[in-house]
This record gives C-alpha cells, structure tokens and sequence, in this order.
C-alpha cells in the first residue's frame, strides 16, 4: 500500500466511513451505491482527511453530485477537510515522476554540467514525492535550510499566475539561484495587478525581479481581428523572449512553468541551457500549486486572467475552443480536476 507518513487511526475505520458515505447518500435521495475505498488516511495535526478510491467511478460516488457527499461527511466527522483522490490517478502520477527521474539521472550521469547541486536536490524531491505523490508540500518541506550558492543562477520565467508563482518559490526552496523575468507585452496580455504580484512575491523570496518590453501589437491586432487565436504566439514570442535574456545572461538554468510538458519533455538541454518545466517535471495538479503559491499570497483568480483572450472570446466566440482544448489536455493530465475544468469552461463561454 501507499507510503504515508500520515496516520491511519482507528479513529477512522474504512469501514465506517463507507457506511456513513451510503448513509448521507440515502439522506439526500443519491442513488444506493456502497463506494470501493482504497485507503483512508488521516492527518491528525490539520484534521484533514484523505480518502483514496479504487477508481474515478469510486470517487464520484463519494464526492456526490455538487460535492454534497463528501461536505456533509466532512460535518459529520467534525474535520477541517476531506480530500478524495482516485488510486489510477496516484499512480500515473507515480509513472510520470518516474520517467522524469530517469531523465534526470541520465542528464546528470551523461551531462558535463558545472553547477549540479540544484539538480541532485531536485533528484532527491523526485524521489520523495514517488514516495509520498499526494503530499508534495511535506516533500518540499525537507529543502528549506538549503543554501542558494551564487553560481546556480536561474531565470524563472514569472507571470504572476499560480504555476509560475509555484515554479519560482519551488526553484529558490531547492537551492537554485533565481533571477525573476517578466516579460511586459502591456496592460491587454498582463494586467496592472500582476505587476503586483510578481513584485510581492520576489520581495518575499529575496529574488532579483526584472521586467522585459516585448512588442506584441502584431499578435494584438491580428487577434482582434479574428485572425488567429492569440496564446500560441503570444507564447512563442514570450519564451523566446526569455530565453534571448537567460542567454544574454549566460546563465546554465531555465525554468518555465509549464504543466503539460511531463517525463522526458519536462526537462531539456539546448545550446547548453537546462530548460525546465518545473510543474510538469514534479508532475504536481493544479490544487498543489495552489497551495503552495496560496503560502506566499498568490491566489488563483480562475478563468483566464489575460484581458485579450477573454475580448477575442467576446468578439470570436467560436475561438473558445481553441482555450477549452487547453483546458481538456491539462485536465487528461490529471493537472486540473474535472470540477476545476468546469469551472474554466463556464468562465470562457
């Protein structure tokens, strides 16, 4: 069975709780199904509560339809939350982390690198987190006394947003020595209350912050006009942006905060650069990072925070698309959960 340090009490029975789960169902006229239940296991200091289903199926008969099972279970027991997870979903979790640890180990076996203590730390979480794949911020945890040596200089690559938030707190906490760069294509791709944000959160990390001008009235205009859907190339533009100045700079450390790019894509080496996707490469969901931003006061906003793709979905409703597609491969991902790609959705139509 799973490796925990969390407790498994006799407080909280599998057997119990199953009974309790078929008894509020029947309370609240759900249909009389009795839910496979892989494991409970119980966090005593925060009295939270993680369930692990045998299935997807299994998990949605706990969760209830609008979550009413698992919130009156939750009232019942008298905790401060309930978290449900699907076993398939652990251990495909579990699979990715492997096939980046691979990867890992080959680029640092094969690879004449100079700096390598940020990638041996970050060897070691991976392997923790395949030990504990449900409790990344407790992996974390065991980095936060490490130093930051001056030659491990990294660009993170900073938005504002929650996954690049996660990826500049993940890379200070392993050692790295980052060096925060927003790029600015104006107010209509990054609002005014990003730029707070990234101030706030590198001040709070002791990062040096720096903004990057990148002219984007091409994609702007062309998008406007219904041209094109704007995040591909507004993307493009942004990462080469960054990565012209993480060459300028000549540092050895790229780190993105992608979510999608897991296994072997996670981590890359290009014209002597290490290119990261620090998310995809911990193959952490989407409640995990945030989590971990929500401790430096980065809360996600939901829906899509740029103001030019929201005006195309305005003007250009059949463009939602091409952002649902988004939406619907991070959550095959197992990055976003179905309720959390709802929610996106309906922000978007």
């Amino acid at each position: 069975m799973i490796n925990t340090k969390w407790c498994r009490t006799l407080k909280y029975k599998k057997e119990d709780i199953i009974r309790h789960i078929c008894k509020i169902r029947e309370e609240i006229g759900h249909q009389e199904v009795k839910p496979s239940i892989e494991d409970i296991i119980f966090d005593e200091e925060d009295q939270s509560m993680l369930i692990i289903a045998s299935d997807r199926p299994e998990k949605s008969i706990i969760i209830g339809k609008g979550g009413w099972v698992v919130g009156k279970l939750k009232e019942k027991l008298n905790i401060n939350s309930i978290h449900i997870e699907a076993y398939p979903d652990i251990l495909l979790r579990e699979y990715k982390a492997k096939l980046t640890l691979n990867k890992l180990e080959n680029i640092l076996d094969s690879q004449e690198l100079d700096y390598k203590e940020p990638l041996e730390n970050l060897k070691v979480l991976l392997k923790e987190r395949i030990k504990k794949i449900y409790n990344f911020e407790d992996n974390l945890n065991k980095f936060k006394d490490i130093e930051e040596p001056q030659e491990n200089l990294a660009v993170v690559a900073l938005s504002g947003g929650v996954d690049s938030s996660f990826s500049l707190i993940v890379a200070k906490t392993l050692g790295f020595n980052p060096i925060a760069v927003t790029v600015n294509p104006g107010s209509i791709i990054l609002p005014k209350y990003f730029h707070k944000s990234v101030e706030e959160l590198s001040n709070k990390l002791n990062v040096d912050h720096i903004y990057i001008e990148v002219n984007m009235d091409d994609v702007i205009k062309d998008s406007l006009e219904g041209r094109f859907h704007p995040c591909g190339r507004c993307s493009k533009l942004i990462k080469k942006s960054v990565l012209d100045y993480a060459k300028e700079l000549g540092v050895k450390y790229l780190i993105y905060g992608d979510t999608l790019s897991t296994g072997s894509q996670s981590i890359v080496i290009e014209d002597g650069i290490v290119k990261i996707n620090l998310p995809a490469m911990l193959s952490v969901t989407k409640g995990e990072i945030k989590n971990i931003a929500s401790k430096y006061g980065i809360l996600s906003k939901g829906g899509y925070g740029c103001p030019l793709i929201n005006e195309v979905h305005k003007k250009y409703p059949h463009m939602r698309k091409f952002s649902i597609q988004r939406v619907l491969r991070e959550t095959r991902a197992g990055v976003l959960e179905p309720g959390e790609a709802l929610e996106m959705i309906m922000k978007s139509i």
